[in-house]
């Protein structure tokens, strides 16, 4: 079924985006799980969600926001958001966790407010919201890209700093590592990966392709190294096999994507059940 994929251009953007989505979401999710982050995750994508939403509704009533993509606007709150999620945690030093939910609950009241603007839903919206397999455009896809190589050349250069961070922030602070830039370049990764991820995963799951195959990888990795390798496996597999399955039987790449994911869980929880 996969081979479908390489006779139309749009299907062969959407595969090779998944791909390079499915390995970036893992990647990444590892170090959001192991410093405890995973929920920025969502507060990320609901803020996305208000971008989109605003990107729509101006395009309704201006002819030049109509033809703008809309995930340009998605990213461009996803990273805001990301900046005030910093900003707050800063306000926050004793609490800083609370951070999360007031970007959370303001993404999702403000995004509504747009969405009622914009008299509901559209088929534009709901494909963001859910992912689509046949809405990934070249420009899309060049797009993408281009995250996808700033965010792996980002990571080769400072990978040890932030390993370092994640396990022993003190020690690492006391080493000299920048922990501010260092942290505040890696929220803003982790915000543009999630907008990039939209149109695959959609905006209301794609915090599960972050944290469900690095929960699953944990179960089977003995090193740091390995959690990566098997959190990018998983990624891969779920997202391939979710769109063959989505195209095939027409429904929600996101939904189908997660399915997999919690389904890889459930037999690595069985499977690895005797190490708990």
């Amino acid at each position: 079924m996969i081979q479908v994929f390489f006779q139309f251009d749009f299907l062969r953007y959407s595969l090779y985006t998944g791909l390079m989505i499915g390995f970036l979401a893992p990647f990444l999710g590892v170090f959001l799980v192991v410093r405890r982050l995973s929920l920025i995750a969502d507060a990320l994508s609901h803020i996305t969600l208000t971008g989109i939403a605003f990107s729509l509704l101006l395009g309704r009533f201006y002819p030049l926001f109509a033809g703008l993509n809309p995930l340009y606007m998605g990213m461009a709150f996803s990273v805001t958001g990301a900046l005030f999620i910093e900003r707050l945690r800063n306000v926050y030093k004793y609490y800083k966790e609370l951070a999360i939910p007031i970007i959370l609950s303001a993404g999702i009241g403000i995004g509504v407010v747009f969405i009622s603007l914009a008299d509901g839903f559209t088929n534009d919206l709901f494909h963001y919201l859910f992912g689509s397999v046949v809405t990934i455009t070249r420009t899309d896809f060049q797009m993408i890209g281009v995250i996808s190589a700033v965010v792996v050349v980002l990571i080769v250069l400072f990978y040890k700093e932030w390993f370092f961070l994640s396990f022993d922030e003190d020690q690492a602070v006391i080493s000299g590592i920048p922990k501010k830039a260092l942290h505040f370049i890696f929220i803003v990764m982790v915000a543009l990966v999630i907008a990039a991820s939209m149109r695959i995963v959609g905006i209301l799951l794609v915090s599960a392709l972050m944290t469900l195959p690095v929960a699953s990888a944990m179960r089977w990795a003995k090193s740091f190294k390995q959690t990566f390798l098997y959190a990018v496996i998983f990624g891969e597999v779920s997202v391939v096999l979710g769109l063959v399955l989505a195209l095939h039987f027409d429904i929600a790449s996101g939904g189908t994507i997660v399915m997999l994911n919690v389904i890889i869980l459930l037999i690595s929880l069985l499977l690895t059940r005797k190490r708990m």
